[in-house]
């Protein structure tokens, strides 16, 4: 494996040609006007999540494949309509002036969740038919439909025996550093997105990380001995905030999700210029995850709430054992380094970075989980407060964040630098 200062990455190309204009915001008269019409993609992609996760229930890793392929999908029914302005994902489905976008996004999003999740066939057709019935029928809405469809077809045949859903397998080890299953219900989930095709980057080996601190490290020490004062349950170093962000960006409900829509909304994205952010972030952050989980199975290191009870073990002077210490939040059943979190948050944090041309965007999330909404002023200052809160939730080592944080930085690079661009 190569390292980072080796990976494919390249600088991404001219920063959207669009986005000057799509946070612009529009002069009087036009707010006074009548109400814009929805935004046909950020609906879908709320239906995409009512799908995916309020009902499948899928993980997190399963969901960033889901939502990568239909917003894929989406991405080409609307480019098409367009002209072709951007490079196609898959492909740039014929279609006729006046087509409608609207019908060519309902198509293409249910497509291709009536493929990931038969079993919704009919609550996924109430939504398509909801849409359809919004729109005049006639050659407008029997084209949008018809481009949608095609760009559908496309990811779903593209997306055959990829890998998904395997029956591959943590590696489990009994010696110090090693990873095993972790309480409470020392389950295995997620080895098979170690091996999931990639939807962009054209091999995952050529993205690599150095490595967890050796167990015998300064580094490891200070490592363990930070997530076990600060990431216990009943920690008394916590701050009330840091407990709250630990809770919060913890939830499965991610609210990397609702940021990416509010982002859409409150700078009044076209269809065209949401179809193209969403596609850049799903498909980093999906790539960015195969990448991230090759790395956690090369590494196969151990979750804090195995290494802290055992430190007697890991012939470090400077940690001591604690049998009776439990994580804030409870351990995901993957290996430790890198966090897939840290991964995928900053892979949406590059490309939302990209899309806008400058990082000092303003935005809010609610979290089920911690009953709270969090603001921030900037990509980076959320991106830096993930990596706290997965030590504060007691589930990783800062080094495992730091770099999740960086590999994610590195693959979307490569993904724009390849996808997306002007044609």
């Amino acid at each position: 494996m190569t390292g980072f200062s080796r990976s494919r990455a390249v600088a991404v190309v001219a920063a959207l040609a669009l986005a000057g204009p799509a946070v612009a915001a529009p002069p009087a008269a036009a707010q006074a006007g009548p109400a814009a019409a929805p935004n046909a993609v950020i609906t879908w992609n709320v239906h995409a999540q009512t799908a995916i996760y309020e009902v499948a229930r899928q993980s997190p890793t399963a969901t960033a494949r889901s939502f990568a392929m239909v917003q894929g999908a989406v991405y080409d029914a609307v480019n098409a309509i367009a002209g072709t302005p951007y490079e196609p994902y898959l492909v740039a489905p014929r279609g006729r002036p006046g087509d409608s976008t609207a019908a060519a996004v309902a198509a293409a999003s249910y497509r291709v969740l009536l493929s990931l999740f038969p079993a919704q066939a009919d609550a996924l057709r109430v939504r398509y038919d909801e849409s359809l019935a919004a729109i005049p029928d006639g050659p407008s809405e029997r084209g949008g439909v018809a481009v949608g469809e095609a760009a559908a077809v496309a990811m779903i045949a593209a997306r055959v025996d990829d890998g998904a859903f395997s029956d591959a397998t943590w590696r489990v080890g009994t010696e110090p550093g090693q990873w095993r299953p972790t309480p409470p219900d020392f389950l295995q989930a997620g080895a098979w997105f170690a091996t999931l095709k990639p939807f962009v980057i054209g091999d995952p080996d050529d993205f690599d990380t150095p490595g967890p601190p050796a167990l015998t490290s300064t580094a490891y020490a200070r490592d363990l001995n930070e997530v076990k004062a600060v990431g216990s349950a009943t920690s008394t170093v916590r701050t009330a905030d840091q407990t709250e962000a630990a809770i919060w960006w913890d939830d499965y409900r991610m609210v990397e999700w609702q940021i990416t829509r509010q982002l859409a909304a409150t700078h009044r994205l076209s269809a065209l210029q949401t179809a193209r952010m969403f596609a850049m972030v799903d498909m980093a952050a999906v790539d960015t995850l195969i990448a991230c989980y090759k790395e956690k199975k090369f590494w196969s290191f151990w979750r804090p709430v195995t290494a802290i009870p055992l430190a007697d073990t890991d012939g470090n002077p400077a940690t001591t054992a604690d049998p009776a210490w439990t994580p804030l939040r409870t351990t995901a059943p993957s290996t430790e380094y890198p966090s897939g979190h840290a991964c995928f948050t900053s892979a949406t944090m590059t490309a939302l970075r990209s899309f806008f041309g400058r990082d000092n965007l303003s935005f809010s999330a609610y979290s089920a989980d911690s009953g709270t909404t969090r603001h921030y002023g900037s990509l980076a200052a959320a991106a830096a407060e993930l990596v706290g809160a997965r030590v504060w939730a007691g589930v990783h080592y800062r080094t495992a964040s730091v770099d999740g944080d960086r590999l994610g930085r590195v693959v979307t690079r490569d993904v724009l630098g390849q996808a997306f661009g002007p044609r």
